[in-house]
């Protein structure tokens, strides 16, 4: 008898198939899904890019700049002192000080130096201190920081109210519960400051086009109950400052001078008996 062929047996390594050939998966292409990844990234990020770059031309195209004339009146009043800073404009009484400040907040795209001359005489014969702030980008809603990176630029000042003209006056606002009273020019709210218990004065224009005598009184119910509303015949929006006409605006029936007159009686008596609180 002989032995069997082992040879073309069936458990031969030659007749076996291979386990793990069978069971290892084909490698993913994960090289293309990253490619995929960052240009995403890319493209988001030049998305952003842009948008900002439009957004800071766009806030600097326009600017209302500030009259010469006006200004040039104030820079020479030997009663007020002019400190000028990257936050803002001091305006100081070179005389006798009323401890009392007020942070006004500009109208969007418009020069801060543009106002110097309508708050010239609460500064020179109120003795109020004025800062005029100078916001990011021409706009205040841009403006992140707090009150006191303006009324920090005159620490000696007890009492201070904060104010703005038109989206500057929005914004004010918003700040108004960290200050001692609030002052609106050509302006009006959009939070609610009717509980605050501040003190509060409106002044706005007869012939404003654009913070409409409607839009005031619509807006009447946010402020407190006592709040001093008043209106001056004859102004426009561009009347609160010295910057010439702006769109959409009214033609104004009152002079620069009567404005200022006006501005100074309804605003200094008010900012003089707010108390600090």
């Amino acid at each position: 008898m002989t032995a069997p062929d082992t040879a073309l047996s069936p458990t031969s390594d030659a007749a076996a198939p291979d386990a793990g050939a069978a069971n290892t998966a084909a490698p993913r292409p994960r090289g293309k899904g990253l490619r995929i990844l960052w240009w995403v990234l890319g493209s988001v990020g030049a998305l952003i890019g842009i948008a900002v770059a439009g957004i800071v031309i766009w806030s600097q195209v326009g600017v209302m700049a500030a009259e010469p004339g006006p200004l040039a009146e104030v820079r020479a009043d030997p009663a007020i002192s002019i400190t000028d800073s990257d936050a803002g404009i001091v305006l100081s009484p070179t005389g006798e000080s009323a401890d009392v400040g007020l942070v006004y907040i500009p109208g969007a795209k418009v020069d801060p130096w543009a106002y110097t001359s309508k708050v010239s005489d609460l500064v020179a014969e109120d003795g109020m201190t004025v800062v005029i702030t100078k916001p990011w980008l021409n706009l205040a809603f841009f403006d992140l920081r707090p009150l006191s990176a303006f009324t920090g630029l005159a620490p000696d000042v007890g009492t201070w109210l904060v104010g703005g003209h038109s989206l500057g006056g929005v914004r004010a606002c918003q700040l108004a519960t960290d200050a001692d009273g609030l002052a609106l020019f050509g302006s009006y709210c959009s939070n609610d400051l009717s509980e605050s218990g501040l003190p509060v004065v409106s002044v706005s224009g007869s012939e404003d086009g654009l913070s409409t005598p409607e839009k005031i009184a619509d807006a009447r119910h946010l402020l407190p109950a006592d709040a001093e509303l008043h209106e001056i015949e004859g102004a426009s929006h561009s009347s609160f400052g010295d910057y010439g006409p702006q769109a959409g605006d009214n033609t104004p029936t009152i002079s620069d001078e009567d404005m200022r007159d006006e501005l100074t009686e309804l605003v200094g008596p008010f900012a003089l008996a707010v108390p600090a609180r």
